[in-house]
């Protein structure tokens, strides 16, 4: 038990920890996620992040791993069976890792996981990781912002295409923002999200880029401009998980892909 140091009250030590696993490759992970996981008992492991190559980051045998992949328009497991399997090994007494790509705090549902752990009185950990939002831009050589090019950078889900009912996105103030966007679960979306922000008032040769795998092996990328991102996600037949970039720091010089 730990004791609050302000009011002398006993509260559980943290049995479960939601780890950012980063962008892909499997060195990216934090030192404490990575310590996490040579601790835990059971992972519940994401299809991001470095899971193919756990077996790099602690020792898997006797260890349960656990698969709860959310596939891109592919195999799902809801959201409440993650929560109940988390909440059936922490009362278990084991030590549990719940395994994410890049933060679990950047459309990772890592706060809806620690609200349920909290609401059953199970103690929970946040590990942050490093988000594919700015790292894997960063991995070609783009920066998200720039001195004397651009002062502010704004992270988008393009999950939902633009006038979705469930939509919480202004994409005309998008477009008037004057920041680098970054889209990340946008390449199914990525024609309509250009058509959008050019209806929105943002130039149609605004510098874009996709990374498709960024940070590992497989990683590929390649420059187009707003008004032909659609077609060049197709062109180039670009699958998840891609991060691609809107603004003026996209048509930087840049390396790697």
């Amino acid at each position: 038990m730990n004791v609050d140091p302000q009011h002398d009250t006993p509260h559980p030590l943290p049995t479960v920890a939601l780890v950012g696993g980063g962008p892909g490759a499997w060195d990216l992970i934090t030192v404490r996620g990575m310590r996490r996981l040579r601790d835990a008992d059971v992972i519940l492991t994401d299809h991001l992040g470095p899971t193919a190559e756990l077996e790099k980051l602690c020792d898997v045998s006797g260890k349960e791993v656990v698969d709860v992949s959310k596939l891109p328009y592919g195999k799902q497991v809801a959201q409440s069976r993650i929560n109940e399997l988390l909440v059936r090994y922490a009362r278990e007494g084991k030590k549990v890792v719940r395994l994410k790509g890049g933060d679990p705090y950047v459309f990772g549902r890592g706060f809806e996981e620690l609200q349920h752990l909290a609401e059953h009185g199970i103690a929970c950990e946040v590990i942050p990781g490093v988000t594919s939002a700015i790292s894997v831009p960063g991995a070609v050589g783009i920066p998200i912002t720039q001195r004397g090019v651009v002062h502010s950078f704004t992270v988008i889900s393009g999950h939902l295409p633009p006038g979705h009912p469930s939509s919480l996105l202004d994409w005309a103030a998008l477009a008037r923002s004057g920041g680098t966007l970054s889209v990340i679960m946008g390449v199914r979306n990525a024609a309509a999200i250009a058509t959008a922000l050019i209806d929105g008032g943002l130039s149609g040769s605004t510098p874009a880029a996709v990374i498709q795998e960024g940070t590992t092996e497989a990683q590929r990328s390649f420059t187009c401009t707003l008004d032909t991102l659609g077609e060049r996600i197709v062109s180039e037949g670009v699958r998840p998980p891609a991060v691609y970039v809107i603004g003026e720091v996209a048509g930087l010089r840049h390396h790697g892909g």
